[in-house]
Parts: structure tokens; sequence; C-alpha cells
């Protein structure tokens, strides 16, 4: 493969919760569940994006991401898996489904997110990105980004084979495809199959069908632990038997299906080999758990992005997305900075005065006290989140403060996706604003990097060396 491997879609935040039943509601005749644990993951193309990024390749997710906590999740556990994220604003709420299971039986789903919200602007960066792509997957979930009318020109002319995982309530793939992979449940309600058909000559029907509707060059239509069906150009449909007969959770298994798929074409495949592979990999995939097992382990133990606000209602996740939604309503410019602020001093406010003025609103990123530990080493932070944040939330050139786990904030600006991203001068050498590691991140949705004058000889790291020195002198 000689570009990433770039998925289109709609990503959603899954949450599985595990518990026990062992009593009836006093008011109503419904179990109980007493949660024993949850797992959050992300659903939708970012599953289909982790899983591919789990098989080694690079990884380019294209998705919407909320001003809201799901939003910000999603953004944590993304980064997690090593995905890189080219955020679109989606106003609205991101998209959620929750899962009540006990005994591993799904009990009830629960879904919230309302509507399809409107959907932002692709950047230059995005169009790039799919004219060097090794292959694109478009993951379909019915919401905005299969029907933004930029991103559906670029996908009608791509030079890189073209997977398209399609909706009943989503668009038509783009004409082109080189591979269309519904189940069968979609593809009737998708041709309006009549009822009595069998069921082979129901999917072989609607894959034909689909397939000259669509000019696709092929359609599978997956059929669980059967295998899949192919409809190519030529009159007699493929029929791929699965290898093994396997039982389990499926959730995940057709966005499995498609990324193996997916991937075997960018290897140079043809499109019967291709199936092929993903029948076996999907197959593999509920005989050994299902998602339960295949989500990859950085994923599973992502840190939460929410901290709970200590300084009224200026800190956190909540204040941050308050703070953005109002200025991008008024179509001002959102100004972000971040970095440890660990014993704040005359530098650090200097920095955060000059960034203030570049734009109508600052939002400080700041590293807890794990992330600070992990730069650091374990002598830091000398000064708690709670405190650090306290601080910055009380300076007036500070409008909210989000904090972040990572090592580096690029979880947070996925999320936050600020025009401007500031840091001191004494920060990257200098005052070239390209050299900031962030400056590749911040071009994804169109964003500049820059750095504002430093104020000379204030240091947190020189100031705890001092005060040291000053205490041994004492003794």
């Amino acid at each position: 493969m000689t570009g990433p491997v770039v998925v289109v879609g709609d990503t959603l935040l899954d949450r599985d919760v595990e518990g026990v039943v062992n009593r009836l509601c006093p008011d109503s005749p419904v179990p109980v569940l007493d949660e024993i644990a949850h797992v959050d993951r992300p659903g939708g193309a970012g599953l289909s994006a982790v899983f591919a990024a789990a098989q080694g390749a690079e990884v380019v997710l294209v998705t919407a991401l909320a001003d809201d906590a799901g939003g910000a999740r999603l953004s944590v556990l993304l980064a997690a898996a090593g995905v890189q994220v080219y955020p679109l604003r989606l106003a609205g709420a991101t998209p959620e489904k929750i899962r009540l299971r006990s005994g591993g039986r799904v009990l009830l789903r629960h879904d919230r997110g309302g509507g399809v919200g409107e959907l932002g602007e692709p950047g230059e960066a995005v169009l790039r990105l799919l004219d060097r792509a090794s292959v694109v997957l478009v993951s379909d979930y019915g919401r905005a980004v299969a029907r933004q009318p930029a991103l559906r020109e670029a996908l009608a002319s791509i030079r890189a084979p073209l997977v398209w995982d399609p909706h009943p309530r989503g668009p038509a793939a783009v004409p082109g495809a080189n591979l269309v992979t519904p189940n069968e449940a979609e593809v009737r309600e998708l041709t309006e199959a009549p009822v009595g058909g069998t069921r082979l000559a129901t999917a072989a029907e609607g894959a034909q069908r689909l397939r000259q509707r669509w000019r696709a060059g092929a359609v599978a239509v997956t059929l669980g632990a059967d295998g899949a069906l192919v409809s190519h150009t030529g009159s007699t449909p493929l029929m791929v038997p699965a290898p093994v007969a396997a039982e389990g959770d499926t959730c995940g298994a057709g966005d499995r299906f498609a990324v193996a798929a997916s991937l075997a074409l960018a290897r140079g495949a043809l499109v019967s080999e291709a199936v092929q592979e993903a029948v076996a990999e999907a197959s593999a995939y509920v005989a050994d758990g299902g998602v339960a097992t295949a989500l990859p382990t950085p994923v599973r133990r992502a840190p939460q992005a929410v901290h709970a606000a200590v300084a009224g209602d200026r800190v956190g996740v909540a204040a941050s997305a308050a703070v953005v939604a109002r200025v991008r309503a008024a179509g001002g410019t959102v100004v972000a900075t971040g970095g440890c602020f660990d014993l704040l001093h005359a530098g650090h406010v200097a920095t955060l005065q000059a960034a203030r003025q570049l734009g109508d609103c600052l939002i400080v990123c700041l590293n807890s006290d794990a992330s600070v530990t992990g730069l650091k080493g374990p002598d830091r932070p000398v000064m708690r989140q709670d405190d650090r944040s306290r601080l910055l939330a009380a300076l007036s050139c500070v409008d909210a403060v989000m904090i972040f786990d990572e090592p580096t904030p690029e979880a947070a600006l996925s999320w936050l996706r600020p025009d401007v991203w500031v840091k001191g001068g004494d920060y990257g050498g200098g005052g070239d604003g390209d050299g900031l590691p962030e400056a590749e991140i911040l071009r994804r949705w169109g964003g500049n990097t820059v750095v504002v004058p430093y104020l000379d000889g204030r240091s947190t790291t020189e100031i705890i060396a001092a005060t040291a020195t000053r205490a041994e002198v004492v003794r």
C-alpha cells in the first residue's frame, strides 16, 4: 500500500453495559440490570477505522464530530487506536448506542443523539487526502457524511479502489464503486424485495439490481453464517461460503467484512479474492467473541475525556463546548493553547493574554496529572490538576479549560477544531508556527498554528530548581 487507508462516514459512540439480573423492578414487571462494568468504543465508521488500524495500516478517518462530551470521548478513543481523524463540524448531538447486556446476551439497546445534524464543509486537506489513498471505504450509517456534496464529488473521481458499505437511510453509492457490501436485510429494504422468495434468489436478484442501479463493479451481499453472495459482470453470481459455522455476537461483523475486503483490494487482490478473505475474517471475528474480544487494548483502556468541573462552569468538556458553540454561532474565531501550566507564572500569563487577542475566545487544553507525570517525571506536577485548572479559569483572558490525559493534545484538538493554535515563543524553535508538532493536525480542518512572544527568564523548571536550591541553603 502506497497511501493511507481512508475511511469516510458517520461515527457513533457505542457503549456496552455488562451486568447481572437477579430481581424484577418492584413497580413494573421488568428485569433490573445491576451494572458491573462498561466499555466505550467508536461505532459506525469509527469502528471500521479501529479495525483497519489494528491490522497495522495507516488509517485516516473523515467523519463528523459534535461539540459535546460524546464527540470528545470519540476523539480520545480514536486517538488511542492510532487513527488520524480529519473532523468535520457536526451541529447537534453525537449519536450514541447503548447496549445493556447480561450473560453475553443483549437485553435492550438504548439509542440517543437526535436526528441528523448539519454538516460542515471538508477542507482542502481532506480532498487531497482522498487523492493519495490506497483504498477508500465509505461506511455509511444513514446520517450526514455520505451525503456531503463536496465529499461525494471527490469520491466519484478517486483513483484508488472504492468500497461502499451502504445504509437503507443513506444515499446511493457514487457511480463506479469497486465493491458495495450490504447485508441481506439492507438489500431487501433497498430493493423493496417481495416477500416469499428464497433467501438465495432474493440476495442474487437484489445484488444485481443494486449493481446496475449504482453502476458498481460488484455487490457482495453478506449472509451471516452462510458467507456472502457476489454479483459481478458475469451472469452467474459467486457464492462464497463461510469456512466455519460461527455463532455469537455479530455486532461489528459487517464492518469487519468491509474492512477486510478494503485492505485486500489495497494490496491488489481481485474482488473475488477480497470477498473470500473478508468472509473468512468476519467468520473468525464472530467465532472469537465479536467486538468484545476484537477491540484493541488501548481503546478498551482509554481514559475518560470528561473531567468534573472544579471552577464553576469554566472547566471541562461541557464548558469548552458551550464557549465554542457560542463563538462559532456568531461567526467568531476559536483560539486554543495548551500545556502543563505547573506553577503558573508571568510567562504563562503573557502567552495567554497574547493568545486571547487573536480571536473571540481562548480554550486552554491542560495536561492532566497523569499526563504531566508521564512527560516530566514522577516529581511532577507540583500542583494538582484541580488547582491548576482553577487558577487558569480565574484569568480574565481564559474562557474555558479542558483537561486531557494523553501525552499530546491531538484528541482534544480533533474535537475542538480551533481556528488558531498558539504556543509561547520559547516552544518549537522560535517563531515558525509550522515547526509546532500540532501544525499538521490543524491543517486537517484548515486551522493555523502560531507562536507569540514569551517573557525571557520565566520557566517552571527553573523556578522549581531555584526553590530547591534556596531550601538547601536554608538547611
